[in-house]
């Protein structure tokens, strides 16, 4: 239960460090207009290539660390279970809204962007910060859910299962 729940925690975290890079470094976004999309296209290549596997990793990871935190108490249950939930939340930000977006920007012509090019970056940006939100909420829930410690088992509960039959 340890190695699943500290992989999860290890896995959700890269995952969140990689989503708040963008808003630790707000000035990416005033490049030149050339240069910024470049930048984004060549994000695409790299998180394209390497997020998918990560999160599905992380949500198989807090899938099982979800049903194992049924032993641990109903707190720790939910925390997981909430933080699978955020996570679930993220992967569906990014495939029906961030998605699209990318596959728009990696058709660009950076020398020859489209007028409304700024809208689009604009929109995606809106999207990263919900994404980003989900997820750093994702990785409190899991990280409050470690600090937990076990609830207590019941006295009647190890009685029971102790008896003579």
């Amino acid at each position: 239960m340890r190695v699943v729940r500290a992989v999860a925690l290890l896995l959700l975290g890269v995952y969140c460090g990689g989503l708040v890079f963008w808003v630790l470094a707000p000035r990416v976004q005033d490049l030149p207009s050339p240069a910024f999309v470049r930048y984004w296209q060549a994000l695409n290549l790299d998180y394209g290539a390497r997020m998918p596997v990560l999160v599905m990793a992380s949500l198989v990871l807090l899938v099982a660390t979800s049903a194992l935190s049924v032993r641990r108490g109903r707190a720790v249950l939910v925390l997981s279970v909430v933080a699978t939930v955020l996570l679930v939340g993220s992967i569906v930000v990014t495939l029906t809204q961030m998605e699209p977006l990318n596959r728009l920007a990696d058709a660009w012509n950076p020398d020859s962007l489209p007028a409304d090019w700024t809208d689009t970056k604009d929109l995606w940006a809106q999207w990263q910060f919900v994404r980003t939100a989900l997820v750093v909420a994702a990785l409190g829930c899991l990280l409050a859910s470690q600090t937990l410690p076990d609830a207590p088992r019941r006295a009647g509960r190890r009685l029971a299962r102790t008896a003579p039959c």
